[in-house]
């Protein structure tokens, strides 16, 4: 009878979470590896446009007087509406244009005729004036056309949502590294920070950009252009980080 009693109580206590807590895995002085992500997201507030101006004509100087004056009259025209708006003027080209001629036979000796010049020239214009886009674009339209059209974020926008990304990222690595705490029957505080790595020199992650709207149109508009309607989308900034903890 003793002895069927000694047998009982041996499987109570190989039954209880005690005994099964002392059968497990030491957790002390453990190092433990755990990435974390953080994702932020905001409206985007600014607008990078391109307007560009072309002329061709057999003469040369001819196209680069109207790409000219197209161009002063296209830069007076941004500024008139949208005064907070930073421009640039770039990629001032021009080229020769041949006629179209049949491929020479290999004894000939091949000609180009010259049938005039193409003559160009690009403005980047750079505004957080959301609201009056759409009417500098069509006032701008009746002189230049668009090239290409961004929005994103301005630089202090931007440094504000890196912040908060690196928050959000630090933040959820505090509630993983509880969980794998919890987890293996500790504490949320016996676990100890080691490293962290912000995306630094671990690579541990590839670098991630900030998406940008990108928008398109036509190379060419009328004299008179009905405003047109745009939708400034969002930018969402990513952060990997990797944190090795060990437990007291």
């Amino acid at each position: 009878m003793n002895h069927l009693r000694s047998i009982a109580v041996a499987l109570l206590l190989l039954s209880s979470p005690i005994a099964h807590a002392q059968s497990g895995p030491q957790t002390a002085g453990a190092t433990v590896v755990i990435p974390a992500y953080g994702e932020v997201k905001q409206a985007n507030n600014e607008a990078h446009l391109v307007l560009m101006v072309e002329e061709q004509d057999k003469d040369k100087s001819q196209a680069a007087s109207r790409v000219n004056a197209k161009m002063k009259r296209g830069t007076e025209i941004v500024r008139r509406e949208d005064p907070s708006a930073r421009l640039k003027t770039r990629g001032y080209y021009s080229f020769p244009v041949y006629a179209d001629e049949a491929p020479a036979r290999p004894a000939q000796a091949r000609t180009r005729q010259l049938v005039g010049w193409r003559v160009g020239q690009y403005l980047d214009v750079t505004t957080t004036n959301l609201a009056a886009l759409p009417t500098m674009v069509a006032s701008a339209q009746s002189v230049l056309a668009i090239s290409s059209l961004n929005f994103g974020l301005s630089d202090t926008a931007r440094r504000k949502l890196d912040e908060q990304r690196i928050a959000a990222a630090y933040a959820n690595l505090g509630e993983r590294i509880g969980a794998i705490a919890r987890a293996m029957g500790r504490a949320p505080g016996d676990a100890v920070l080691d490293t962290i790595d912000f995306e630094g020199s671990g690579n541990y992650a590839p670098e991630l950009a900030a998406q940008k709207t990108l928008m398109r149109a036509a190379a060419s508009a009328p004299a008179a252009v009905e405003e047109p309607s745009f939708e400034p989308g969002e930018t969402t900034l990513q952060m990997r980080v990797v944190g090795r903890f060990k437990f007291r």
